[in-house]
């Protein structure tokens, strides 16, 4: 049987791991199958650069991770991967910090990737590299020979020629990951940016149905949206709304409504406009007032960052000043933590919550609406309101769609919500839930890998890895 090789720049250690609140390895866990290799950096920093992988076996799959290096962590990935490219790809011009020495150590460290898989690999392995920090990781395996199919998926959006020559070397970028065979993009609209970044950053390069030959290797460009576990989410949610914890957030509402947001802390998640536009909901429909409260859950991420520092101060303000105007003794209308919580215990949230907010400035896909979506009762759902984007708006027309940027449209829509009658909330709720229940993570992973080892949507062979 073909293995397949998964290369991510974090493995998800089985002795790590706890349930999520979405992501890649939620996306790819029910998938993986005794059999499978999973690549990737430790998480873990170290005073020398590892020179072989070490191996954590559990349930049949094998787990290889490096450490890196301080000064690789502090280059290629606080620096290049994710001061340069992240703020790139979801369209932060601004925001861009490129420096020469994190480039070169960007590169270094995909080649030293490469040099340790390279190792492991078995002549008829199939190769599944994920996300921006591994753009040129196929082109130095190529260099070491490896002659695979390797696919690419990534899980940011993808920025037009406009704004991809910003950017300091993107042609080499753009060279390198023509040594893929396959790369999966969550939305018509990002693979359409790429393929235009194709066009214009190498030119003579023909495109026929989204597939391309440069130097000599043809190149089959894709749109896969990625899903979750619906039917299992779904469950879990069920059984969540009984917990202790979902109970004990029931009781502190106090009979209100509630709202809820879940993200990273992140400047592209647009918790600015969202705490804004909440509190404009309050200043604009006063009847809201003592009737609901949102409940923002946003993890600390990537603290090193000056960005995110400045973005924790205006959060903190906004929150203050929220509060301060409409709180009374036995209500306070925004409950902002940061605390990492149970990906279970979001499930038990989500269902009692009568809006999700998803309002991103720009997100990959934001597996989170999909998961609110879910968790639903489907006898009395809540409603969605989503940023256009969102690649998720391409599949979910039926949430609330807003600009992200707008704080008083997001208030209108949180007022819409909490008006619309049952009817209505069933309606778009049972066409989204038919999304959700028909792009899921099977269906992703299937996809994506009958075009790595076909170069066409048929049924995949890696009985072993996936699920048929």
């Amino acid at each position: 049987m073909t293995r397949l090789v998964i290369v991510s720049n974090r493995v998800p250690l089985p002795s790590e791991r706890g349930p999520r609140a979405g992501g890649l390895a939620v996306a790819l866990a029910d998938a993986l199958r005794p059999g499978s290799l999973w690549f990737g950096w430790s998480g873990k920093r170290s005073a020398t650069p590892d020179s072989e992988a070490r191996l954590q076996r559990s349930e049949g799959t094998t787990y290889a991770t490096i450490d890196l290096s301080e000064a690789e962590y502090r280059s290629f990935y606080v620096g290049f991967a994710n001061s340069a490219l992240w703020p790139l790809l979801h369209f932060r011009l601004g925001l861009v910090e490129f420096k020469r020495e994190d480039y070169e150590a960007y590169r270094a460290v995909n080649r030293r990737f490469a040099e340790s898989l390279s190792r492991l690999l078995h002549d008829d392995d199939v190769i599944w590299v994920h996300d921006y920090h591994l753009f040129t990781l196929a082109e130095e395996l190529r260099r070491l020979g490896v002659r695979n199919r390797i696919g690419f998926f990534l899980h940011t959006p993808f920025v037009p020629p406009a704004l991809l020559h910003a950017l300091p070397r993107a042609a080499d970028l753009m060279r390198a990951m023509c040594a893929y065979d396959v790369i999966g993009f969550h939305t018509h609209t990002y693979r359409r940016a790429f393929l235009d970044g194709v066009r214009e950053i190498l030119p003579g390069t023909r495109i026929t149905d989204g597939s391309f030959t440069h130097d000599g290797r043809h190149v089959v460009s894709i749109v896969d949206p990625i899903g979750i576990d619906a039917a299992g989410f779904a469950a879990i949610a069920a059984r969540a709304e009984h917990s202790v914890e979902t109970v004990r957030l029931r009781e502190s509402l106090a009979g209100r409504t509630l709202a809820i947001g879940v993200d990273r802390l992140d400047y592209s998640k647009g918790l600015v406009s969202r705490f804004e536009a909440f509190g404009r909901l309050l200043a604009k429909y006063p009847e809201h007032r003592r009737q609901v409260s949102f409940l923002q859950i946003a993890p600390r991420s990537r603290e090193e960052s000056s960005s995110y520092q400045r973005l924790r101060r205006d959060l903190d303000r906004i929150v203050g000043d929220t509060n301060g105007r409409f709180s009374e003794f036995d209500w306070v209308p925004l409950r902002y933590m940061t605390n990492t919580v149970r990906r279970t215990t979001l499930a038990g949230f989500y269902r009692c919550a009568r809006l999700g907010v998803v309002t991103p400035l720009r997100d990959g896909m934001n597996l989170v609406a999909k998961e609110y979506v879910a968790a639903q009762d489907p006898t009395d759902p809540g409603v969605l309101i989503l940023s256009r984007f969102a690649g998720a708006a391409e599949e979910l027309a039926e949430a609330l769609i807003v600009n992200p940027f707008d704080a008083d449209e997001i208030a209108d829509a949180m007022h819409e919500a909490l008006a619309m009658p049952l009817a209505e909330r069933l309606r778009r709720h049972n066409a989204l839930r038919t999304r959700v229940w028909e792009t899921n993570a099977s269906k992703y992973c299937a996809h994506f890998l009958a075009y790595l080892e076909h170069g066409e949507p048929t049924r995949p062979r890696l009985r072993l890895q996936f699920a048929s």
